[in-house]
Formats: C-alpha cells, sequence, structure tokens
C-alpha cells in the first residue's frame, strides 16, 4: 500500500525539473565538501570518487528521483537491480528505495488530471474511488475504485509531464551518473540512452500497453498457472489505464511459505520467461518484483504492467538459444563463441582477459551440469564469479556494452533469477531449458 502521508506534487514542467537537478547536484557537491573537510581533518587524502559516493550524497540521490518520478526514477530503480553486486553496498542499500513506493500525488492533483481525462464530473461514473493510491511507482499510481455495477477496478494514472520530460530526465540522470564515476568515459551509452528513451515513451503510452496486456492475455489462454487482468477499454486514455481489479499477495511475501509454494511460484516464474523469449517472441523486460502478485487459493502468479513488453528480435532469439544450448552440452568453447557471438562478452576481454573468463565459463557450466533442480538460495558460486570479473572490471579498455535488445532481455532474465533467489526456490532449470531443444520460436508452449 501507499503511505498516505507520503503525498508530494509531481514537478511537471520543464523549469521546475530542470531546478530539481540543479538542488541536487548543489546538494551533492556541498555534501563533497563537508565530507572531504572531515577527511582531510583526520589526516586522510581523499580521493574523488570517495567523495561522490558517500551514502549521504546517494541517500539526495534517492530522494530527489523518487521526488522526480518518471524516467529519473525508473533509471534509478533499474540501476539498483541490474548492477545488483557490482554497486558499493551502501549505494545498492539506498537505491533499493526506489524500487518501493514512491511519493504519490496529493489529491487536488490527482483531480485535475482525472479531469482532464474524463471530465468534471468523473467522480460520478463511480460508486466508489479510493482517494489514496494502493500502489504508487515510477510513472504513475494505482487507485482501486468500484463501478455502479459491483465490478472493481483498478486504475492507473499516470504523473503529469512525465511523458513530456522523459527525454531531459534520461540525459540528465546520465550526466549525474557520468560525474559520479559510476560510468567511465570511455564508455559509449549514446545507443543505450536512446533505447532508454524510447522505451520510457512506450511505458508512457498506456493506449499501448493496454493494448499489450490483451495480448498478453490472448497468449496466456485458459493456462492455469497465470492470470492477466482484462482492461476496461471505455475507461482507458492516454494517461489512465482501467483494468479488472486482481487479488493476490506481493510475490516476496512468499519467502516464509513453505519450499513447495515458493518453488510453484519459481518455476512459473522460469517457464515465463522461456515462453516469452522462445515462443511468443515478446517479452515484458521489466522485472521489478511489484510487477507480480500470488494468489494461494488458486496457485497462480498474478502478472501486472505490461509498459515495457516489446518485441524479441528474431537474431537476439537465436542468439540466446545457441548459448543455452552449448551450455546444456557443456561446451566450453561453444559457449564463450556464442557469448562473443551474441553481444554478452566483447572480443577485447576474451583477448586480454581469456583465462579469466574460462574460469568464469567453467563455474557456471558446473552449475548447470549438477543433477536435480538449480537451487536458486545457494548464491556460492555468485562470490566465485564476483571476484574473477574484478579483474576484467578494473580494465576500463575491455568495456563493453551489449546489443540493446540483448540487454533488455537479459535484465527480465537476471530480474528473474534475483526473485528466485529471494524466494529461496528451486527448479529444474536445465529441464525447462531442455524443452525448447528445437528451433527457438517455432513454439507455443
Amino acid at each position: 500500500m501507499a503511505d498516505d502521508r507520503r503525498g508530494r506534487a509531481v514537478p511537471s514542467g520543464r523549469i521546475s525539473r530542470l531546478g530539481r537537478f540543479g538542488r541536487l547536484a548543489g546538494g551533492v557537491a556541498g555534501g563533497m565538501l563537508a565530507e572531504g573537510a572531515r577527511r582531510l581533518a583526520s589526516g586522510e587524502r581523499p580521493r574523488m570518487g570517495d567523495l561522490l559516493m558517500t551514502p549521504a550524497n546517494a541517500a539526495r540521490v534517492a530522494d530527489q528521483l523518487a521526488h522526480l518520478r518518471g524516467a529519473a526514477m525508473k533509471l534509478g530503480q533499474m540501476i539498483s537491480m541490474d548492477a545488483g553486486d557490482l554497486l558499493p553496498a551502501e549505494l545498492t542499500q539506498i537505491l533499493a528505495r526506489l524500487r518501493d513506493n514512491a511519493h504519490h500525488m496529493p489529491p487536488p492533483q490527482l483531480d485535475r488530471v482525472l479531469a482532464q481525462a474524463w471530465g468534471r464530473d468523473w467522480r460520478g461514473r463511480f460508486r466508489h474511488f479510493q482517494a489514496h493510491p494502493i500502489a504508487a511507482a515510477s510513472i504513475g499510481q494505482v487507485h482501486r475504485a468500484e463501478l455502479p455495477d459491483g465490478r472493481v477496478l483498478a486504475i492507473k494514472v499516470q504523473y503529469p509531464g512525465v511523458a513530456a520530460s522523459i527525454d531531459a530526465d534520461v540525459d540528465n540522470v546520465a550526466t549525474l551518473l557520468r560525474v559520479s564515476g559510476l560510468l567511465p568515459r570511455e564508455l559509449d551509452i549514446a545507443p543505450l540512452l536512446a533505447e532508454a528513451k524510447r522505451q520510457l515513451r512506450e511505458e508512457a503510452d498506456y493506449r499501448r500497453e493496454r493494448d499489450m496486456l490483451e495480448r498478453y492475455r490472448a497468449l496466456i489462454g485458459d493456462d492455469p498457472a497465470y492470470r492477466v487482468p482484462a482492461s476496461v477499454p471505455d475507461l482507458s486514455t492516454d494517461n489512465v489505464l482501467a483494468m479488472e481489479f486482481v487479488d493476490g499477495v506481493p510475490i516476496e511475501t512468499l519467502e516464509t511459505q513453505p519450499q513447495a509454494v515458493r518453488d510453484q511460484a519459481a518455476d512459473a516464474l522460469v517457464r515465463l520467461v522461456l515462453r516469452e523469449l522462445f515462443g511468443w517472441s515478446v517479452m515484458q523486460t521489466d522485472p521489478n518484483f511489484a510487477n507480480y502478485r500470488w494468489q494461494a487459493g488458486t496457485g497462480r502468479l498474478v502478472l501486472l504492467d505490461f509498459g515495457a513488453a516489446r518485441p524479441v528480435p528474431a537474431e537476439t532469439r537465436r542468439g540466446y538459444h545457441r548459448l543455452l544450448m552449448a551450455a546444456l552440452d557443456g561446451d566450453r568453447d561453444r559457449v564463450r563463441a556464442a557469448a562473443v557471438s551474441a553481444g554478452f562478452l566483447g572480443s577485447a576481454a576474451v583477448e586480454r582477459h581469456g583465462e579469466v573468463v574460462d574460469r568464469m565459463l567453467d563455474v557456471i557450466l558446473a552449475e548447470l551440469r549438477q543433477s536435480g533442480p538449480f537451487d536458486f538460495g545457494d548464491r556460492r558460486f555468485v562470490s566465485v564469479l564476483r571476484e574473477e570479473a574484478m579483474v576484467m572490471a578494473e580494465d576500463k579498455a575491455t568495456w563493453h556494452v551489449p546489443p540493446v535488445d540483448t540487454l533488455f532481455v537479459q535484465r527480465k532474465v537476471s530480474g528473474t533469477a534475483l526473485l528466485c533467489a529471494r524466494l529461496k526456490a528451486r527448479v529444474d532449470v536445465r529441464g525447462l531449458i531442455e524443452g525448447y531443444r528445437d528451433a527457438p520460436g517455432d513454439q507455443k508452449a
């Protein structure tokens, strides 16, 4: 549930949003000076990166991104989830706030947004409309409502100014990342930024999301493992998405449930990723935990939020298929070649750090060769991989940005693995992948 005490108006104008970034930069600079003076007084010679990445400065960034919402907060969420163990522990913890509920719009601002979408008498459409949102995220907030005929709906309302601010927000956040030292200047992220802008514009198009929601409903069909809510077209607009309210508990709350329940939910998550990649050629690429619910009574995984759904190109699909089949066969040379071909690995990294790459591949292949279900709760191999990866991470000349489509698919794969690890689930991953030995894209199962 969104916290009632956290209502803060969304800065919707270009000037007001730019001013927020300016005040953020000023606050970070002030924090740097204070921290530098403290360290100098204690006899230290601090590095610039140490001054920038203090917990206080990270807190400033997280708070302001949460206030701005939109692309600014969305990118912060992506960094906190995707970077995983690569970020300092303090920064990871602080940015994790951005995966929780955002500040919501105060009632007067909400009323103005809905009056523009439905007319000034919009309240007459409902028997009841819950004023405070049941969820508030980066691009919009969700309200529960009841129609006169008794149907209960979930109404997603987009924050004002979010769509128009996407390009500027992405550029401003990228600048903050450069200044903070999280991204080296040698790394060309221009294609990724362009694609991030494109996807965020798509996520802000609620008519497109409604179409994707209905597409997923058709793809899921009568599969008893999943539930997708139906949309309500006559109440949906460019910036309001109405759908049936589907009850369920946050999926991460299954942490305390019996092993069999956790395994069932994780199995559904992994099966979904494989069907999206090799069966449907369309994937919802945002693995935020809030996009899933669990129905204990039916044992169904509820799927929410389809703004980040996108087609999976044939070449991306084939690249993953070659990689996974080589991994199942335990063929390290084929895995390495497939990883370079698909863009997971840069050729420079293989040439300069071939032994490190092979040791990392051996660790991964050993995990896949183990009999029985894969234990996501056993994370010992992750620390081994991280230690090996640090050698390459320090060699910035070998840093490499994979193809954009691969990045978005991998974001879903990695996020799903992270959620399965959170649940400490056991899933027969190898067996599920074996089911796709045939040419990718030919199956609908």
